[in-house]
């Protein structure tokens, strides 16, 4: 999936509408972060109950290409070593 825009409060909701694959059998996420321009703790929060959930289910959530300011979010609260964050989309999407 690809993100765009800020990640908040304003649009968690559809944000985690979005990640759930609770009727997936192995679910394996994407979510392309590119034109993602802000995140806040809002955010944070989604990805690492998403990255439990899918865990859980024996998938696995993957970050591809956080902007600079999106990846010193991610790095500033250890997001980065608990989710896979790729530099890109391809990498991300490779095995």
């Amino acid at each position: 999936m690809t993100l765009a825009g800020e990640i908040d409060h304003h649009t968690g909701d559809t944000l985690r509408q979005a990640l759930d694959a609770s009727h997936t059998p192995r679910p394996r996420v994407v979510v392309d972060l590119h034109q993602v321009t802000f995140m806040d703790s809002s955010g944070i929060n989604i990805f690492i109950a998403a990255h439990h959930t899918l865990s859980e289910a024996d998938g696995w959530l993957r970050l591809a290409a956080p902007g600079e300011s999106v990846m010193r979010t991610l790095n500033i609260v250890g997001v980065d070593t608990l989710i896979d964050c790729r530099e890109t989309l391809r990498q991300a999407l490779g095995n």
